[in-house]
């Protein structure tokens, strides 16, 4: 008679096995005696299935993944046990009565076992036993409830997931590296844009992205790995591969180099977190120069209303007229005025920033400034940084050229270009003044004029100082210069 077995040894040895089919212990065969000696006395969960009714026996380790339905299935059918998951248990059991076992790291149960319906998981092997005759007389089971372990492996999943959709959604280029050699182990999608399309996963930083080894980098990069210290470098210039044909393009980015350590201590790798902010600093000077030259145009407001009021009074018919006349253009120069201090009121037209630089610097009665060009779109940055350039030349037309004397004309143009018509065009003509010769040195406003149309990729800029008269060019891309803002 079994001796140990805790629990459900204590079970066994008091059951009345002669009202099973299994009948007294005394008559069972040896092979049922030995596979529950070994059963109760092992800690790992077994169980013992047995002749035609399926009789149920199973250690201590089994019974707690009976929950409440131990201990009324011990030595009872087992389809009594498990008769709500019955559907999944009997092709299992029915295939080790036909003499073929089964294995399986994990099963996967919706059991009823506490009342209530829960996901459980275990990994078994049902084990044919048979007599020396080769007659199946059972099945002999040693399983492992697993449930917690794989609820576990969901939940790091599920949180290495959200992990990473984090880095998908960072606003800068993530990429993780492994090893001393520095090798890609992920980059998000920011990252790829940062440096081109490259096949990068599983090659080292020196093979994937080699123009960053001659800059100095992969030194960077060892220093950190080796001393376990965070690097952290703002407006660094770099160059990059980055184009279709992989071209060398100059970039500024703020990145920083941090040491992962592993479990035990160890580096183990670096994560690099990496922001391109080419046109971010681009931008931040041109608002610089911007703000530049609203200083620079507020020093020359008296000048201006000095240049107005002169002529004004020298076409004015008579004194009322000219304090009228006076009063409208020194409000079109406040509007100018506020118009360039808000940085714009979206979207405008072409003609309509022409037709407030021409109220504040031409005379309607005598026009000197001829125009044409339709009243097209644009967007609201380039069309502060276009009514800051129109008044700039306006205002040193003024000052020093056509429109200092009376024969001075300017021409004003300006339409769609390009040969794929996907071009803005401007061009500012001066003749009639006083010749004109190239400036020593380089004006605010003159820097003004050369930044051309913010917001657009690609504006070129030509001034031309003729003796005849001073010449002034500006091309964009289309798509930007109409873009909303």
């Amino acid at each position: 008679m079994i001796v140990e077995g805790g629990e459900c040894g204590a079970f066994f040895r008091a059951f009345d096995w002669s009202g099973t089919s299994l009948g007294p212990y005394e008559h069972w065969p040896s092979e049922l005696r030995t596979l529950t000696s070994v059963m109760l006395g092992s800690l790992q969960p077994m169980l013992i299935v047995w002749g035609p009714d399926q009789i149920t026996l199973y250690n201590d380790g089994y019974a707690q993944m009976c929950g409440d339905r131990h201990p009324a299935a011990f030595g009872h059918p087992f389809r009594e046990l498990w008769y709500d998951i019955w559907d999944q248990v009997d092709p299992i059991i029915s295939a080790a009565y036909a003499g073929q076992g089964t294995s399986m790291d994990d099963i996967e149960f919706t059991m009823h076992r506490r009342g209530y319906p829960e996901e459980t998981h275990f990994s078994f092997s049902y084990t044919p036993v048979r007599d020396p005759w080769g007659t199946v007389l059972g099945m002999f089971c040693a399983c492992s409830e697993i449930t917690a372990e794989v609820l576990m492996r969901r939940e790091q999943q599920t949180m290495r997931e959200r992990f990473m959709q984090v880095f998908e959604l960072s606003q800068g280029g993530i990429a993780m590296l492994s090893g001393e050699n520095h090798v890609f182990d992920y980059a998000n999608e920011e990252y790829y844009s940062m440096i081109g399309d490259r096949d990068i996963i599983g090659k080292t930083v020196a093979e994937a992205v080699s123009e960053v080894v001659r800059q100095g980098y992969i030194e960077i990069l060892d220093t950190v790995y080796q001393t376990g210290e965070t690097y952290v470098a703002r407006d660094v210039p770099i160059e990059l591969n980055r184009g279709p044909a992989g071209e060398k393009q100059n970039r500024i980015i703020d990145f920083a180099y941090q040491p992962m350590r592993n479990p035990d201590g160890r580096i183990g790798g670096i994560l690099v977190q990496a922001r391109d902010v080419t046109e971010l600093r681009a931008e931040e000077k041109h608002r610089e120069m911007l703000s530049h030259e609203l200083g620079h145009r507020l020093k020359n407001q008296l000048a201006m209303v000095q240049a107005i009021a002169s002529q004004t009074l020298r076409s004015a018919p008579d004194l009322q007229t000219a304090r009228r006349t006076l009063a409208d253009r020194i409000g079109v120069l406040a509007y100018a005025h506020d118009a360039v201090i808000r940085g714009g009121n979206g979207s405008s037209k072409v003609g309509d920033l022409v037709a407030q630089m021409m109220a504040l610097h031409d005379d309607p009665s005598e026009p000197r400034i001829s125009i044409g060009g339709p009243n097209m779109k644009i967007g609201s940055r380039p069309s502060l940084s276009l009514s800051l350039i129109l008044h700039e030349l306006a205002t040193n037309a003024l000052k020093h050229g056509a429109l200092s004397c009376p024969e001075g004309r300017v021409v004003l143009s300006w339409g769609i270009a390009g040969e794929h018509a996907d071009r803005f065009h401007l061009r500012w003509r001066e003749n009639g003044g006083p010749p004109v010769a190239q400036p020593v040195s380089e004006s605010s406003g003159t820097r003004l004029i050369k930044a051309g149309l913010a917001g657009t990729a690609d504006c070129r800029i030509e001034l031309v100082y003729a003796p005849e008269g001073f010449h002034f060019s500006l091309s964009a891309e289309l798509d930007g210069f109409q873009q909303e803002h």
